[in-house]
């Protein structure tokens, strides 16, 4: 689905917590009955109001054949509370164009009050596995709150706890700045993803950096479980001369890794597998788009145990799980991911699956879909009054929402 924020204008503050309401009783029912969503809001028997508003825009659905009146949060409807939080926080201000997309997963730009641009990330566990929805609601009742709500916040906060202790040991990630529910907010990097780059001047010594971040990985007791092209970001640095008369000038590639809910500690039963993974996908790409083959068959995961905690650096999957991610929330989120088929193999090629508004969930009041906007950037308005008015590139007085980060910037 694409994010649009353009409906928070619009939102009340019984809206807000009528959706909050939803998030809330989602804990305990798949859907929510309509009495309670009323009796968590403190809104009662006006509460039918923005239910219908919120149903109307896709925030909360009506699942079809049900045998009782209730509803069900959206993504949706979990994004709108996420940038709720993140614009009271003020760590987002304005959301710009989606600049990637995963099987589970929406990448966008956005920026701050200042102006500074971040990245969000969205994280969308059983987007592809809607196509079998049946067998997954068998697969949740046997569950307790295992649903896609829940594992999408378990699979942002385990990236974000391990980006950040990542981030702390001097590994080169982005910066992680906030995190709410399935989201997480970090900073956005002038790098060219690895699968997009055709040739670089010294394949042996990028392929030596990435072969000793996996190593390194290992001395801090984690295996990335999903090191490819594609969650690898090259930044490039220029030195040296101008490529004139102040002599060649000299490209420095920098790889920054990205993408982290598929790491997993060196003791792991399945560690050696995932070790091995990560060493033969890095292999091949550079086989196939570098026509760089090593000299050694290596490195092995028997190899890599052996520098575990050397130079008394910390286990890393120890103290995340200090720090808050459990052990039991890895077991679930590892479980469901198997489950659902994320196991890391990324293909680009993949169809984004369908949406399940599209398959379950019926309009409130026979409302209609409103058209999207492509490459649109929307300032996230206040949650309540009369909308700002701004003026566009062309002299034209538009709401301040409709603005591009790059007019009001």
């Amino acid at each position: 689905m694409k994010l649009d924020s353009k409906h928070m204008r619009y939102l009340n503050a019984d809206d807000w917590k009528t959706l909050t309401a939803v998030e809330t009783g989602s804990r305990n029912h798949e859907v929510v009955p309509t009495a309670l969503i009323g009796q968590i809001s403190g809104l009662r028997g006006q509460v039918h109001r923005s239910i219908s508003a919120l149903a109307k825009i896709g925030l909360i659905g009506r699942l079809k054949n049900a045998s009782y009146d209730g509803y069900r949060l959206t993504y949706g409807g979990l994004d709108y509370l996420a940038l709720n939080t993140y614009r009271k926080r003020k760590d987002v201000y304005s959301i710009g164009n989606q600049i990637g997309v995963g099987k589970e997963s929406d990448i966008l730009v956005v920026a701050d009050e200042q102006g500074f641009q971040r990245v969000l990330k969205i994280h969308r566990l059983g987007r592809i596995s809607f196509r079998t929805v049946k067998a997954n609601r068998d697969y949740l009742r046997k569950r307790n709150a295992g649903n896609w709500m829940y594992m999408s916040r378990l699979a942002a906060l385990k990236e974000f706890t391990f980006m950040t202790a990542l981030r702390e040991n001097g590994f080169p990630v982005p910066e992680p700045l906030a995190q709410s529910r399935h989201t997480i907010v970090m900073s956005l990097i002038n790098a060219f993803p690895m699968r997009q780059i055709a040739s670089v001047p010294n394949p042996a010594s990028l392929y030596a950096e990435l072969i000793q971040m996996i190593l390194r990985l290992a001395q801090y007791g984690l295996i990335h479980g999903d090191f490819n092209e594609f969650n690898i970001l090259i930044k490039e640095t220029k030195a040296g001369g101008t490529g004139t008369e102040d002599g060649p000038e000299k490209l420095i590639l920098t790889p920054i890794l990205i993408d982290f809910p598929q790491m997993v500690s060196v003791d792991h039963a399945n560690a050696e597998f995932y070790f091995d993974r990560d060493v033969n996908c890095i292999k091949r790409f550079f086989e196939r788009r570098f026509h760089f083959t090593p000299d050694e068959k290596g490195p092995h995961f028997k190899d890599a145990r052996k520098s575990i905690g050397k130079d008394g650096v910390q286990r890393l999957d120890v103290s995340v799980e200090a720090s808050g991610f459990s052990r039991k929330m890895a077991k679930e989120l590892e479980s469901y991911m198997e489950d659902i088929g994320v196991d890391g193999d990324r293909d680009p090629n993949a169809a984004r699956g369908d949406e399940e508004s599209d398959n379950d969930f019926e309009e409130e009041d026979g409302g209609e879909e409103e058209p999207e906007v492509a490459d649109e950037s929307y300032i996230i308005p206040s949650a309540s009054g009369d909308e700002e008015m701004g003026t566009d590139k062309f002299g034209n007085e538009v709401p301040i929402s409709q603005l591009r980060i790059s007019e009001k910037t």
